[in-house]
């Protein structure tokens, strides 16, 4: 038996593979990439999810990128500049930096761009503050949003030095991670000219963008298909070698899978039922994806406010079996919130290192949790509806395998509640209308905030409303010292408060399997932020 290659968390340019698949027609110069996920959109200041990200990242560069190993490096910015104190990041925009309309790319892309993040109250508008970069005086304007004034938004940390090729970024307490940060697309900039031209157009076709990254965006059907040209005016299109990444959207993993082993398609991501069939083939890679898969319970019910009965639902799942029985797809099982392979301390040990394990599988213990649940509460049995999206592979095999573990426990009834992930998210989690949900979160960053940040109490992501001033007081901290050894050591201590309680229960870090023509090589994927990065692609 052949074993399985497996990507790394940081990266690894998958060039080594050998068999069948890919392309039939000797073309070196298109990449065809098939996912069962869609573009959701093609504004910086709008998206969340991985897909877009992807899409989004083909056509802009951000102040800092990617090298060929996935490690950051410099992109638009040509050079930067810090600060004695830490506070203050003085960026060089290179000269030969230009939009594909002719314009040079201008520090007042980012000002423009940050501050229409923070005025349209999208998504990652909270990472500007102090749970991302802390950039001066982003919390007080995220907490204004929509009623920010021009002025106040102009009061916000970022601004042109002394020419337009020059950016002046203040932070409010120092952040270490501050140039990792600066890779992520809700830090892209954006032709303020160009958005204001378009108006309400804007990003929602082709014809509706422009690009200052390795390729320009050429078709899109939403739902269907994407394709993306190489863009000549790239300031570092010499280190570019395709002329076109084509994107099938949408597509069943056994219908990609098909169109791999005909020839159609270079690179596809396969589902848990096509492990067993591809696992011994050369083409078969699996890694790291980054997602904590979790359970958040909602602290408003009465029952999953118990913190015995939590324990017993935890005790009662064994993540084990899941992992190698049910995914089969590479992922392991969580000891914690924080995934490994995530961030490592000043001192170089990996956070999983340095704190507890929070999980384990104990179906005694977990009848017993249940039972003292159950006395507590003043009742014989409690039912609980375990909500889940049917369109988030493979959400779906995580809740019927959790449905068969908890129905072990006697007092417990469990009713399934499956619905899409925007229904899940954008409706009944936001509005608090469930019980315990089967939920992920990808890391934005290599810093365990990026989890940690989800179980503060005013988080806009903290759906199940978990609420600890012990918690909050210590997540303060990480947010304002300047040590970073104590920094480390309040985020352990953080962790070890809401695990404690079991504030969510994190139940798998996710793998992935794909499969991967043997030409390809260059091909980086990363754990953290922008999943995947085309620039660097060769086909042989």
């Amino acid at each position: 038996m052949k074993t399985a290659k497996r990507i790394g968390a940081v990266a690894l340019a998958a060039a080594m593979l050998a068999g069948c698949g890919g392309s039939s027609s000797g073309d070196t110069s298109t990449f065809r990439f098939a996912s069962e996920l869609d573009i959701m959109g093609m504004d910086s200041t709008v998206v969340d999810d991985g897909m877009s990200f992807n899409a989004l990242h083909c056509i802009t560069d951000g102040l800092q990128g990617v090298d060929k190993d996935g490690n950051t490096t410099n992109a638009l910015a040509e050079s930067v500049e810090t600060s004695d104190d830490g506070l203050t990041y003085t960026f060089k925009i290179r000269d030969d930096a230009k939009w594909s309309n002719g314009d040079d790319v201008t520090a007042d892309d980012f000002v423009f761009a940050w501050q229409r993040i923070i005025k349209n109250a999208g998504n990652y508008a909270y990472m500007m503050g102090s749970e991302g970069a802390a950039i001066k005086n982003a919390d007080e304007l995220i907490n204004k949003g929509t009623k920010a004034t021009q002025d106040e938004l102009d009061t916000l940390g970022v601004k042109q030095g002394d020419d337009e090729k020059t950016l002046v970024v203040t932070l409010e307490t120092q952040i270490p991670y501050f140039l990792d940060l600066m890779t992520f697309p809700c830090y892209y900039p954006q032709n303020r000219a160009f958005v204001e031209a378009e108006g309400d157009d804007y990003a929602t076709s082709p014809d509706h963008l422009i690009s200052c990254g390795a390729f320009t965006m050429t078709e899109w059907t939403n739902g269907k298909s994407a394709e993306f040209t190489k863009n000549d005016t790239y300031w570092n299109a010499d280190a570019v070698s395709l002329t076109t990444v084509s994107m099938d959207l949408v597509v069943e993993p056994a219908t990609a899978a098909s169109s791999f082993d005909t020839g159609d398609v270079d690179y596809a991501v396969i589902s848990t039922e096509l492990v067993d069939k591809y696992k011994d083939s050369d083409t078969y890679v699996q890694f790291n994806e980054g997602y904590m898969f979790y359970l958040e319970p909602n602290h408003k019910v009465e029952a999953l406010a118990n913190e015995n009965v939590r324990f017993a639902l935890s005790y009662a799942i064994d993540r084990e079996a899941l992992c190698n029985d049910v995914l089969k797809d590479g992922s392991q099982e969580a000891n914690g919130f924080v995934p490994s392979q995530l961030s490592t301390s000043p001192s170089g040990t990996d956070f999983r290192d340095d704190t507890d394990d929070f999980t384990a599988y104990d179906v005694t213990k977990a009848q017993e949790y249940l039972d003292a649940g159950l006395k507590e509460l003043g009742k014989d049995s409690i039912t609980i509806e375990l909500l889940y999206g049917t369109d988030e592979s493979p959400m779906d095999k995580f809740a019927e395998a959790v449905q068969g573990y908890w129905s072990k426990l006697d007092g417990l009834t469990v009713e399934m509640k499956a619905t899409t992930k925007q229904d899940r998210i954008n409706n009944r989690m936001a509005n608090g209308e469930f019980d315990i949900a089967c939920t992920r979160w990808g890391p934005d960053y290599s810093d365990p905030t990026t989890y940690l940040n989800l179980m503060l109490s005013g988080n806009g992501n903290n759906y199940g409303k978990y609420n600890s001033s012990e918690y909050d007081d210590l997540m303060k901290k990480v947010q304002t010292t300047s040590d970073t050894t104590e920094r480390w050591n309040y985020m352990v201590q953080a962790e070890k408060v809401a695990m404690s309680t079991l504030a969510n229960i994190p139940v798998f870090e996710k793998g992935g399997s794909a499969l991967q023509a043997e030409n390809v090589s260059g091909f980086v994927h990363k754990a953290v932020g922008v999943p995947y990065t085309f620039n660097y692609i060769t086909l042989s």
